[in-house]
């Protein structure tokens, strides 16, 4: 099961609503909001369609 930004947002207010905590609420409106942005920016799209570079692998040879 994959959890979208919505899922997310309504989960995260309805726990701040459960722990009395009001003032968090548009805290994470503005979180998923900026979050949305970021994801749909033209240049994250860019990025998402290049290859991964490869890692390079630690050389754990003990050294001398």
């Amino acid at each position: 099961m994959t959890l979208t930004l919505d899922d997310w947002l309504d989960a995260a207010q309805t726990n701040a609503e459960r722990r009395q905590l009001p003032a968090l609420g548009p805290l994470l409106t503005a979180l998923a909001d900026a979050t949305r942005a970021l994801r749909e920016a033209e240049w994250n799209h860019h990025a998402a369609s290049r290859p991964a570079p490869e890692t390079p692998q630690p050389d754990d040879t003990p050294t001398t």
